[in-house]
């Protein structure tokens, strides 16, 4: 379990599954753009169907135990509010894997994703021991480039056509950070970031829109 105030990382149960699928049905709209989805079949291959809910868990505890994945939901104030995983977790001379995650529309905007990203990204370079972490986003994806942007990922360019997303096989970005450069933890980093960033906005040299102020309208 990783644990940052509010924001609780832990793995996924099958019990979560109400819980899951309330978060995922209530978000449809939000996440549908950016979500995985199973090319049509070819001529030689077979037909892929998408997983149950008890079928995804199994498959990401296998993996885990097989020490290929880290398979995380999240919660923050008690309340699951998205999934984390790190896959794809190579060994050898690599020493790397990638992160996938989303996260409740409702929560969006609170740094609850950039706390859970730095989280695990510590954990992977401190405990696990893995040298590189990258993210794969396709570049329309506004809110989840500004995670990887705040926590300082390294853009390392396009991959396209990399993945099959929303119907499609899409274009993607890639942002990687290795173990060397963060020294003093990602979560460090972002917390006097996020610190910096607020005693800016409070300062009373900061400038301010006047029709947000008290008394106007709009």
């Amino acid at each position: 379990m990783l644990v940052d105030g509010d924001i609780v990382l832990r793995p996924i149960k099958l019990r979560d599954q109400r819980a899951w699928r309330e978060v995922n049905r209530r978000n449809r709209d939000w996440l549908r753009p950016w979500e995985a989805t199973i090319p049509p079949p070819t001529p030689s291959g077979p037909i892929a169907h998408r997983p149950t809910y008890r079928q995804m868990v199994r498959h990401l505890r296998s993996e885990a135990n097989s020490g290929r994945m880290l398979p995380f939901v999240i919660e923050y104030q008690g309340r699951l509010v998205g999934q984390l995983t790190v896959a794809g977790i190579t060994w050898g001379s690599m020493c790397s894997g990638h992160v996938g995650y989303w996260v409740d529309e409702s929560v969006a905007g609170r740094g609850v994703m950039p706390t859970s990203v730095a989280l695990v990204v510590d954990h992977c370079f401190r405990t696990v021991g893995l040298h590189r972490i990258e993210v794969c986003i396709r570049p329309e994806n506004g809110p989840s480039r500004r995670v990887v942007e705040k926590l300082g990922f390294r853009e390392e360019g396009l991959r396209p056509r990399y993945l099959h997303i929303d119907g499609a096989w899409r274009d993607h970005l890639v942002f990687a950070l290795t173990a060397e450069e963060v020294p003093d933890g990602l979560l460090n980093r972002w917390q006097r970031a996020r610190s910096q960033r607020t005693s800016h906005d409070t300062s009373p040299n900061t400038p301010r829109n006047p029709q947000n102020t008290p008394g106007n309208p709009g």
